[in-house]
């Protein structure tokens, strides 16, 4: 909630050609917090001042071209002690940007991994099932025994054995 609060509002002070490069930035600064131990320790830890913080992501910010709304929008969650939430942030944004250009993302998961032209069959039902471009990340769970699992924000569609098997076990328990 929080994250998605503060990425609408880096949204709105952003124009369009800024929006991609703040994604960017988000992205990395994300990445780099996952990948950084030391990074998420001085943004987190009150053994750091203020402009010591300040100048870590002066300095990412640089090296990462952002633009310059975005040092400005870092620094304000430095001072509200919420640089802890840049990941929710960062998603939230990445979210927002993909639907101002009209995309959707969508995962599917199935029992074994789709070739190329099934790939592109689940693709193309999707956009036309949806409205809008889709863009699908495929995986491979092989306790779904066969069908397809597809996640579309929130909302789940399970055409799988293994949750029709499920199903069938909630109605004979139910009674």
């Amino acid at each position: 909630m929080i994250g998605r609060r503060y990425a609408s509002a880096l949204f709105q002070l952003l124009d369009e050609s800024g929006i991609e490069s703040a994604r960017n930035a988000l992205g990395a600064l994300t990445q780099g917090l996952e990948n950084t131990p030391a990074l998420k320790h001085v943004l987190a830890s009150p053994v750091f001042t203020f402009e010591e913080k300040q100048a870590v992501l002066e300095e990412l910010c640089q090296r990462m071209q952002a633009p310059p709304v975005m040092r400005d929008f870092l620094n304000q969650l430095l001072k509200n002690n919420r640089a802890v939430f840049l990941p929710e942030i960062s998603q939230a944004f990445a979210t927002l940007a993909d639907q101002q250009k009209g995309i959707q993302k969508a995962r599917v998961s199935s029992a074994k991994a789709l070739d190329g032209t099934e790939q592109d069959q689940v693709k193309r039902e999707l956009t036309q099932k949806i409205g809008q471009k889709v863009e699908v990340v495929f995986d491979v769970d092989p306790h779904l025994i066969a069908g397809l699992k597809i996640y579309i924000g929130s909302q789940v569609f399970d055409n799988t054995v293994l949750g029709r098997l499920a199903g069938m076990q909630d109605q004979l328990t139910k009674g």
